[in-house]
């Protein structure tokens, strides 16, 4: 078994961390609802930066369905960005060299 350096492998999840979080700021995911009726613009700290509704579905007048439609376009948005940084930290963590992970 090949040395174990502590000191070494918590400077590299610092840096992996601070990578990490730039990367989260940097990441801008779309996701739309209902044909593109609502899309849904959102970081990857799931923080909403826009929402953009079609002028026809407010025409419809369907206040419930328009509601549904945010809320899936909200969702699908926060998975999109989840699975995004899923990706990203499964390749940082490989990099660490920490056997096992």
């Amino acid at each position: 078994m090949g040395s174990f350096n502590l000191q070494q492998l918590m400077s590299q999840a610092k840096q992996q961390y601070e990578i990490l979080q730039k990367k989260m700021e940097e990441t801008v995911v779309d996701f739309s609802s209902g044909g593109g009726s609502v899309t849904v613009k959102m970081n990857g700290r799931k923080q909403v930066l826009a929402i953009q509704i079609d002028p026809e579905a407010v025409k419809a007048g369907d206040i419930e369905m328009l509601q549904d439609l945010i809320t899936a376009a909200i969702n699908g948005a926060g998975q999109k960005i989840d699975q995004t940084m899923q990706s990203t930290m499964g390749g940082m963590l490989g990099g660490l060299g920490i056997p096992g992970l």
